[in-house]
């Protein structure tokens, strides 16, 4: 009998599914330091961000299997080492892409009309100062009409497009693999549409969109870094969805303070759990605990398309 540890979880949907094909599923959680000891026990494991996959630990588990990954980014399992080992990687890079997308415009709603700030203050400021604060919070913008850049046209980047069309954004995308198509927009009825889109230079999403939301795995330096950020529009807005370690997190922080950033939307940081207090305490940052996949749907959707995985895999 197959024996799979999931060890930041599962749906129950995929919980179900596997249990139905005849696995046994353990969903409480290791500690990664027993981890070694533990996964002698089990033919596969599953992860989110939490659990982390080195080489150190691949070695010591010669049964493993299989390697699922409930998400996109595999930052945190050594994968080549891992397959170089014989172990299948699987993860479930289209689950999660609508969450995420939803969760960038989350974010650009709440800094076009200053939300961040505005929840902050009006619980204890709204009895007493209340003209004032509708003084200081009277000149959000509106989103349709601007121009969006994605950097990173995979999966969520281009479904982050795809919500941005449909409030009659537009859409400047960059990726190292060009890209040249369609995007289809679909509308209660069943009724759809097809956009044209392509791909531009990474010069030319910095340098002329009013909002650029970032949509690419960790690299070994910031993507986006003093640098780029002189480039920018003066008030463009700049949400991370995707990995801590692609913005140069000082030199945001200093150009929200110089106001050539008008606000920040950050999903993700440098140093979780434990990101910088000037980030989290910053008047223009609108701020979430690494929740882009965490919706209800888009578990469900990873749970099951995991389970499915797992079970083509072992029954081969």
């Amino acid at each position: 009998m197959i024996k799979i540890l999931a060890n930041d979880g599962i749906d129950p949907i995929g919980k179900k599914m596997l249990e139905e094909a005849g696995f046994v599923v353990d969903t409480e959680t290791v500690p990664q330091d027993k981890l070694a000891e533990a996964l002698l026990n089990y033919d596969g494991i599953t992860v989110r961000s939490a659990t982390k996959l080195r080489k150190e630990l691949i070695d010591q588990v010669p049964n493993i299997k299989l390697i699922g990954r409930g998400g996109v980014g595999m930052d945190n399992i050594d994968v080549e080492y891992a397959r170089s080992k014989g172990i299948t990687v699987v993860n479930t890079p289209a689950a999660s892409s609508l969450s995420v997308a939803e969760l960038v415009f989350a974010h650009l709603f709440t800094g076009v009309r200053f939300l961040q700030d505005s929840n902050r203050k009006m619980p204890v400021e709204g009895n007493t100062r209340f003209n004032d604060l509708k003084k200081a919070y009277a000149k959000g913008i509106e989103l349709r009409g601007k121009t969006i850049g994605i950097i990173g046209f995979g999966r969520i980047g281009r479904e982050t497009a795809t919500v941005a069309l449909g409030l009659g954004m537009n859409v400047l995308a960059y990726d190292l693999f060009p890209f040249e198509g369609s995007l289809s927009l679909s509308f209660q009825g069943g009724a759809s549409v097809q956009i044209p889109v392509k791909t531009v230079s990474l010069e030319e999403v910095i340098t002329g969109s009013d909002f650029i939301s970032l949509h690419t795995p960790f690299a070994d330096k910031p993507i986006l870094g003093a640098e780029e950020f002189a480039k920018m529009k003066k008030g463009v807005a700049v949400v991370n969805c995707s990995r801590g370690g692609t913005i140069d997190e000082p030199a945001l922080i200093e150009a929200l303070n110089n106001g050539k950033v008008a606000f920040a939307g950050l999903d993700v940081f440098d140093n979780e759990p434990t990101p910088k207090a000037e980030l989290l305490q910053h008047p223009k940052v609108s701020l979430t605990p690494h929740i882009g996949a965490s919706t209800n749907e888009a578990q469900e959707r990873i749970g099951a398309e995991l389970a499915n995985l797992i079970i083509d895999h072992f029954n081969k």
